[in-house]
């Protein structure tokens, strides 16, 4: 089993920044993809980000420029870095990560979700 665990929401003003983290434990033999979803009240679940092992990422249109997703393999930890935040940022956010556990089956697992509010 697989857990995840986000940490780094909180209340912002518009335009300031925000760093999101969420590590994996369990029994984790790899783990590939890893991402940010966010879904605001009202609306569906959202990618935010992605990355791969490798280092290749992916943002939705409106992350591009503002947000960065990065990752420590080492740690099992992605983290994404959130700036010029936007009322319209306001959601929960949730981390997923995919890859093979210690029984070499594939697992997809998720947070519990971190809730991010930006207001004035």
């Amino acid at each position: 089993q697989v857990q995840l665990v986000e940490s780094g929401g909180g209340l912002v003003q518009p335009g300031e920044s925000l760093r999101l983290s969420c590590a994996a434990s369990g029994s984790i033999l790899s783990i590939n993809y890893m991402g940010w979803y966010r879904q605001a009240r009202g609306k569906e679940r959202e990618l935010v980000a992605g990355i791969i092992s490798s280092g290749t990422t992916n943002y939705a249109g409106s992350a591009k420029g503002r947000f960065t997703i990065s990752r420590d393999n080492a740690k099992n930890t992605v983290y994404l870095q959130m700036n010029s935040l936007k009322p319209e940022d306001t959601a929960v956010y949730y981390c997923n990560a995919g890859g093979r556990d210690t029984r070499r089956l594939d697992f997809s697992s998720w947070g519990q979700g971190t809730q991010v509010t930006v207001s004035s």
